[in-house]
């Protein structure tokens, strides 16, 4: 089955959590996550370098280590984010992005990805991580509804498995759907988050 090409809904997820980066503090960076092995510095340090990752595998770079290697926060961790969010959504509207092969070793080490499907896997992580980051400051995270409907079927295609206990995976073994969850929450569940979560006092 042919993957559809996700640029445009990526694009939107990606500014909508550059949005809700955007409201994050120095005294936030400690804040605890629903990505229960992370603190909120720790999520944002994630999230930026993962946008570096993909733009680089984008380029054929995907195979190199550094490439996805988290470093030191910077003075202005907003501002990082900000930049390597353009950064992706620039590599990814270039030309033939959608026909290339990616190398994305923290998925599966030594096989290239359709560019699509690549895609496909970087727009599930913000619609996610958007929510996250949301939550982790106590914020409500509202995403267009054609948006959110097109990440379930991306979401329920997630595998599941060992994968999903490693050291820093971003999606936890899933969870119960709650009765008549909407499409966001039953992604949530989907991949490890509960949608009651609360940050704890």
């Amino acid at each position: 089955m042919t993957t559809p090409d996700f640029r445009d809904l990526d694009t939107r997820a990606v500014r909508a959590s550059v949005d809700v980066v955007s409201g994050i503090t120095a005294a936030d960076l400690s804040r605890p996550t629903p990505c229960t092995e992370w603190t909120l510095g720790d999520l944002v340090a994630h999230m930026t370098v993962q946008h570096k990752g993909f733009a680089a595998a984008s380029a054929g770079r995907g195979a190199y280590s550094e490439v996805w290697k988290v470093s030191a926060p910077g003075p202005d961790p907003v501002a990082d984010y900000a930049t390597a969010a353009e950064l992706v959504i620039a590599a990814f509207a270039e030309p033939g992005v959608i026909e290339r092969g990616f190398a994305l070793p923290e998925i599966m080490p030594g096989v290239e990805f359709p560019g699509a499907q690549a895609v496909s896997f970087h727009f599930i992580d913000y619609v996610v991580h958007g929510w996250d980051v949301a939550r982790a400051l106590g914020h409500k995270y509202e995403l267009d509804a054609d948006l959110v409907q097109a990440a379930v079927p991306v979401a329920e295609a997630v595998p599941g498995g060992e994968r999903r206990l490693r050291p820093g995976a971003a999606f936890r073994p899933g969870l119960p759907t709650p009765l008549g969850a909407g499409p966001m929450d039953r992604i949530l569940a989907m991949l490890g988050r509960s949608p009651d979560w609360t940050p704890p006092h």
